[in-house]
């Protein structure tokens, strides 16, 4: 036994002999615990490293899958993958059109005005129908038939007073022819003959005058149609030339637009017309130019042409909007693309033609000639039937690019415009 001193309660423990001191007990237990985390350490790091290893044989079973099934459209390691869609041309009948913005007029369409002074004693109804020659309105007729009945009176004075005239003048010639009287009073009875037939003339014509002012104070139509507008009411003193009503006939219809100056040369009467009623919304109306105007407008450089239009069920409308699309001529096997597909170069026009070179599908740099344009379609020169040209894509393109087709038209007319965004998406890798 050995004896030490305790500090506690000041007496003296005994330790068995072979007892190791306490630091190197404290020892001994810490490397204990170090061994058992340096175990425990081994083997997280073991598991881990088996996970690594079965997840990378997995993945490598994938992407071994993958590439198998990408293998005919995965470029080489140097070069990118485009994918585009495209176009094969073939020809067709482009017609060249000019889109202009035209108005509806009525053929028939009139502001009476009043054509004698009067009160207004009735007035048509708007919306009423009239017939040709109907009245729209009457101005009070009291005096102008007080003139007429004037007119009348003074007619049958002159009638009575010429008719003894020439009754006096029918007496005094075989007197006259006899010597009986002499020159000089024959041509008196002559002189009294003429002056009253002078005078029935005269009150003839102001009896026609007098019944043409009576006449006037109606106001009648001139063609059968409607009554539009008023301008004035009962009971209203009017002048002459005062504006009455407006009377409108829509059974048939024109459309009035202008033509640019350029195509001066193209249009003529009988060209083919399209016209589209942005108001009215129902399916576009075929027509003809009725009319080309000879003379320039200075202020906007165009000329007016008419086209007639079939109106029966009044649909359409004075004043209304009308797309019209005028057909400068028909081009016979065109080639059309859609106006996208064209690049613009320092150079000039360009697009892309898809080729094969051996294996792979490959973008060629094309120049080009455009035609006429509309409806964003153009024609183009310098491409062949059969050409695969891009359409979708191309912004990304440059000679020799690897591509993938992802969809093949047969028509530009099928052809979807897209954004620049949805271009963009679809043509990088």
């Amino acid at each position: 036994m050995v004896e030490t001193n305790s500090p506690f309660h000041g007496r003296n423990l005994k330790i068995p002999a072979g007892t190791p001191p306490p630091a190197l007990a404290a020892q001994t237990i810490s490397m204990t615990i170090l061994r058992a985390q340096l175990r425990r350490r081994m083997a997280v790091a073991w598991l881990a490293v088996t996970l690594l290893v079965a997840l990378t044989v997995a993945l490598a079973g994938c992407g071994g899958d993958d590439g198998d099934a990408q293998g005919a459209t995965t470029a080489p390691e140097n070069e990118r993958l485009v994918r585009v869609e495209t176009l094969i041309l073939e020809p067709t009948t482009f017609e060249d059109v000019i889109q202009i913005t035209g108005t509806v007029d009525a053929l028939d369409d009139a502001t009476l005005s009043a054509q004698s002074a009067g009160t207004v004693t009735s007035l048509a109804p708007l919306g009423t129908y009239l017939a040709s020659g109907g009245t729209v309105a009457q101005l009070n007729p009291a005096m102008a038939r007080s003139a007429v009945a004037q007119a009348e009176g003074q007619v049958q004075a002159a009638q009575a007073s010429f008719d003894l005239a020439e009754d006096n003048l029918q007496r005094q010639e075989p007197l006259y022819r006899d010597s009986v009287i002499s020159a000089i009073e024959w041509e008196n009875v002559r002189a009294q003959y003429n002056q009253a037939r002078a005078s029935l003339s005269q009150a003839e014509a102001a009896l026609a005058q007098a019944q043409e002012q009576l006449r006037q104070t109606r106001v009648a139509t001139p063609f059968a149609g409607r009554v539009e507008e008023h301008f004035v009411e009962l009971g209203e003193q009017v002048t002459p030339g005062r504006e009455i009503a407006r009377v409108i006939n829509t059974s048939r219809v024109k459309v009035v637009a202008g033509v640019p100056e350029r195509y001066a040369a193209d249009i003529r009467v009988g060209t083919p017309v399209l016209m589209d009623f942005q108001a009215y919304g129902g399916q576009p109306t075929r027509g003809t130019v009725s009319f080309v105007g000879s003379a320039i407008n200075r202020s906007n450089r165009t000329f007016p042409i008419e086209i007639i239009v079939e109106n029966s069920e009044s649909v359409l409308k004075p004043e209304m909007l009308a797309n019209v699309k005028v057909t400068r001529q028909e081009i016979e096997g065109a080639l059309v693309v859609p106006r996208d597909a064209i690049l613009r170069t320092e150079d000039g026009n360009i697009v892309y033609l898809v080729e094969q070179d051996g294996d792979r599908t490959v973008a060629e740099r094309r120049d080009v000639l455009l035609g006429p344009t509309f409806g964003g379609k153009v024609v183009v020169t310098k491409l062949q039937a059969g050409d695969e040209i891009v359409v979708l894509g191309q912004a990304n393109l440059t000679e020799g690019d690897v591509v993938q087709v992802m969809e093949q038209y047969g028509s530009a007319d099928v052809v979807e415009p897209r954004d620049t965004t949805a271009i963009d998406a679809l043509s990088t890798e």
